[in-house]
């Protein structure tokens, strides 16, 4: 009987143990999409090949590995209109549009790619232009997939498009570390309570066996 009541822990016990090893989400490597309010990045709610920025806009691109917009890196660097665009003056007809291209880091490239070093540059283009024009009026090739999804802005990457990548390999192209808390180190607690559970259900299984022998 004891032999059984430990057969019953160990069956229990290994769903939870499957549980805790599926908590990690993947992610998908992609070039995210950005727009300049005031002092803070806001990530694009359209795709830049529909956004139309005004003259003075600043809009940037950031190339690494998240799980979603909540969870995306934003562009680093210099993101001043006016220093960006200060040596392109005005023009009748033509905006100028401050974009900021940040290609990642070694952590967020494909296997065997290195990322270039980041790069502001002032698009001017004519005034019903999208992002994606003015992009590719300073920064071709771009490279698009059967969806209209950026997959390469300068040639970077040359391949991939939005693959997705390990829940390992996500955590590994984090730029800030933070102290883990009771909620992101070790067994979770919704784990740990369900291993004791099972462990008191068992102890007292096999303290009725031995009681009623």
């Amino acid at each position: 009987m004891i032999r059984r009541a430990t057969v019953l822990f160990l069956a229990a016990l290994l769903p939870l143990l499957a549980g805790a090893g599926q908590a990690g989400a993947a992610g998908y490597r992609y070039w995210s999409f950005w727009e300049r309010n005031g002092t803070a990045w806001t990530y694009a709610n359209q795709g830049p090949s529909l956004a139309r920025p005004a003259d003075g806009d600043v809009h940037g691109f950031r190339f690494s590995v998240s799980e979603n917009s909540a969870d995306a890196t934003k562009p680093r660097g210099t993101a001043d209109f006016d220093t960006i665009c200060a040596k392109t003056p005005a023009a009748d007809g033509r905006k100028r549009v401050a974009l900021v291209i940040d290609f990642g880091t070694p952590a967020d490239a494909p296997s065997g790619e290195t990322p270039p070093a980041g790069r502001t540059a002032c698009a001017q283009v004519p005034e019903d232009a999208t992002t994606a024009e003015a992009l590719a009026s300073v920064a071709e090739p771009l490279r698009y997939d059967t969806n209209a999804l950026l997959c390469a802005i300068a040639g970077y990457p040359e391949k991939g498009c939005g693959e997705q990548v390990s829940a390992e390999k996500k955590e590994e192209t984090k730029e800030e570390k933070t102290e883990p808390t009771a909620s992101d180190s070790g067994p979770s607690l919704g784990l740990v309570a369900g291993i004791t559970a099972v462990a008191l259900l068992a102890t007292a299984a096999i303290w009725q066996t031995r009681r009623r022998a």
